[in-house]
């Protein structure tokens, strides 16, 4: 089957990851099928960013959370080594006040509160408190999500009346 990939063409990936990619849109309703397609493009195509992000929103919206988690993992360590990121969070904090703008900073910003999300999602109450409220103290615009997803996680319990 040929799918149109012109469309895609700010996509850089080659032509036949757009294709796979595409298909696995195409059989969204088969699960299985179009988990297949995300799976050949991230065998393929590891390294690509682009691949990673498509996977991980392909999984998350399939509600497969843990697989969504491994894949913002792997974008936020793609990153973190690309551009030479502290692990200590307060020279790390620093670096992302500072370079919030540029297009990987924010791509690492993204990756790492979507993680959040996905941890919550998976039960992990409190390392999905930590990172949110990390991304919470960086996110100046409130552009990332960390700061509903920090106020839901850390809301107090209503007592019932």
């Amino acid at each position: 089957m040929q799918v149109d990939t012109e469309q895609f063409s700010w996509f850089e990936v080659p032509e036949d990851i757009k294709q796979l990619l595409m298909l696995a849109a195409e059989h969204w309703e088969n699960t299985s099928e179009s988990e297949n397609y995300i799976n050949q493009a991230l065998v393929k195509m590891q390294d690509s960013t682009d691949v990673l992000v498509a996977a991980y929103r392909y999984f998350f919206y399939k509600n497969n959370y843990h697989m969504a988690w491994l894949t913002a993992v792997k974008v936020v360590e793609k990153v973190k080594n690309s551009e030479q990121l502290p692990d200590n969070w307060q020279q790390l904090k620093q670096i992302l006040i500072t370079r919030q703008e540029e297009p990987n900073i924010r791509l690492y910003l993204n990756a790492y509160a979507a993680s959040g999300l996905v941890l919550a999602k998976l039960g992990d109450i409190e390392k999905a408190k930590e990172i949110s409220a990390r991304v919470k103290e960086v996110d100046r615009k409130n552009e990332f999500g960390a700061s509903i997803i920090y106020n839901i996680l850390t809301r107090p319990v209503e007592e019932d009346e």
